[in-house]
């Protein structure tokens, strides 16, 4: 349902740009931190359930609820949530029990005995709690993690010991003493819990790709590869456990069948998500997974979101912020078709959505390989990226005009776009690109606004190396927009990225132009050193009164 495909991915492509601040062109799933990045009344509401009552919860979880078989109760309990649920239940259990044991190591320093014992008390009932849960719905556990289970309860219960008899003491050379026991103690548990972490994540990340593997039916496996993508959204370290364990693998077998067709954007989306590290490349490049991605993106059956989805993990790997893309040769070989297909997902683009993914692929592909810009060239990208700019139902945001715009700035090294560019209007374009303002105010969306304003002054300086670009600018009043963007900081809300680009255009269009600046415009922005007009411009915002 392309309705349903678009909500979810407002929500994924207003994560993937938050917070991003480089000049470059966007990485695609930058990875959620959601448990910070919620409110905080929001975020100790739904702590609340899980930080109340922990010694009760420790009794009653090793209780029956009734006088039926064991069997019984604990089917009740493992039907209650998904595999997912149970999975975000215990990171979430695993959280807390960090950001406990961070804040314990606080009060120790600050000699706050009778908190560290409370709080001591209180991570032993949340590791029991979590150890327990996990067993709950858990049946295939390791040996190992028994073992780590273990040692982690008879550590905490040391801890609550050693604990105790602080604050049953005043006597500062006792405590004294005791100070380094216990902070030897605090360095062990929280090693057996990272460990412990590791073997359980591991554990269920294997869970999920042998279900994946192994399972015929539709709703196993689309189930997995659900629960495999919220695992993903944890952060990167959970990423490289699902890269060792085979996760590319297994996703790109699923992409290879096509009794899962329907389940390709899910898979593709969770694949662009693993692929944010380095292990999630290489093993995309052993596998042939370029190749898998270009036999997709080229194949007319399949559906737009199975496209945008290939794009976004074409945006991934691509990433020219990733410095472990270098190896990606097989992506030389296929560029050609994977370029050509991009483009016609530009072109054909039904929602905002698709545009910035095709158009984000695109923008990372001109800074992996000069020869794309060539190859753009040939298929006319430029006429059709500036006509989709046009269309506001498509390009919405300011970060799909950051993706145009770098596109534009990339491909402007090439003598023949000047003529591509005043066919296609695209003076007029990047004129009111100089004029780009955030409506929300939003951080991110005010960082994308800087680029573009940047970019578009780049690209202006590139192509005014042509008379007709330089007279069509000085035309629509480009001279006075960018002395503005010199003069005044708020214009500009304070980039120095964008001043440094404004002041190369302005001398660019100078040389062609020079009567369309005052003398002291002339002056002041022109004739001096770049660097001392930079200076002048930036103390301007100071106050000397």
């Amino acid at each position: 349902d392309p309705t349903l495909w678009n909500s979810a991915h407002k929500k994924r492509i207003n994560m993937a740009f938050k917070g991003e601040d480089h000049l470059d062109s966007l990485s695609l799933p930058v990875q959620r931190m959601h448990l910070i990045q919620v409110d905080s009344v929001q975020r100790w509401m739904e702590d609340l359930k899980l930080m109340t009552d922990c010694e009760c919860m420790c009794i009653l979880q090793s209780k029956p609820i009734s006088i039926e078989k064991d069997e019984q109760n604990e089917l009740i309990l493992s039907s209650q949530y998904s595999t997912c649920d149970n999975l975000q239940l215990l990171l979430k259990r695993a959280w807390i029990i960090s950001t406990e044991l961070t804040r314990i190591a606080q009060k120790l320093e600050k000699n706050r005995w009778q908190r560290v014992h409370s709080m001591t008390v209180r991570v032993n009932c949340h590791v029991r709690s979590m150890i327990n849960e996990y067993n709950t719905f858990t049946r295939n556990s390791s040996e190992e993690m028994h073992q780590f289970e273990k040692l982690l309860i008879e550590k905490c219960s040391e801890f609550t010991a050693l604990t105790e008899r602080c604050i049953q003491t005043e006597d500062e050379e006792i405590l004294k003493s005791m100070k380094s026991c216990i902070n030897e103690t605090l360095t062990t548990i929280a090693q057996y819990f990272g460990q412990l972490i590791e073997l359980v994540l591991t554990h269920e990340a294997q869970n999920l790709l042998r279900q994946i593997e192994l399972s015929d039916s539709m709703f196993i496996t689309e189930s997995a590869i659900s629960s495999l993508f919220s695992l993903t959204q944890e952060g990167a370290h959970l990423c490289r456990i699902i890269a060792k364990e085979g996760g590319v693998v297994t996703l790109f077998k699923v992409c290879r069948q096509d009794c899962f067709k329907c389940l390709y954007p899910q898979t593709l989306r969770t694949l662009a998500s693993i692929c944010c590290v380095e292990e999630g490349i290489h093993q995309l490049e052993k596998v042939d997974g370029i190749l898998c991605l270009a036999d997709i993106l080229t194949d007319n059956s399949h559906s737009e979101a199975t496209h945008a989805e290939a794009a976004a993990v074409i945006a991934q790997i691509t990433s020219p912020h990733l410095t472990f893309t270098q190896h990606l040769s097989s992506f030389l070989e296929n560029m050609e078709e994977i370029v050509t297909a991009l483009v016609k997902l530009c072109q054909e683009a039904s929602s905002g959505e698709v545009f910035l993914l095709a158009s984000a692929a695109l923008a990372n592909i001109t800074f992996f390989d000069t020869m794309a810009c060539e190859i753009l060239l040939q298929l006319n990208a430029m006429r059709i990226l500036l006509a989709a700019c046009s269309d506001k139902r498509i390009v919405d945001t300011p970060y799909s005009r950051d993706q145009v715009v770098t596109i534009l700035a990339n491909m402007s090294v090439l003598d023949q776009c000047a003529s591509e560019i005043i066919q296609g209007n695209g003076v007029q374009l990047l004129m009111e690109m100089l004029f780009e303002k955030s409506s929300s105010g939003n951080s991110a969306e005010v960082a994308a606004c800087e680029r573009v304003q940047q970019k578009s002054a780049v690209t202006l300086a590139r192509l005014s190396r042509d008379p007709e670009v330089a007279d069509a600018a000085v035309k629509l009043s480009c001279i006075p927009r960018l002395i503005k963007l010199c003069r005044s900081p708020t214009e500009r809300n304070n980039s120095d990225s964008v001043l440094v680009a404004c002041l190369a255009a302005l001398r660019r269009l100078a040389v062609m132009s020079p009567d369309g600046l005052e003398d002291s415009d002339f002056q002041q922005l022109v004739k001096p050193r770049l660097v001392d007009s930079f200076l002048l411009c930036t103390n301007m915002e100071e106050s000397f009164v």
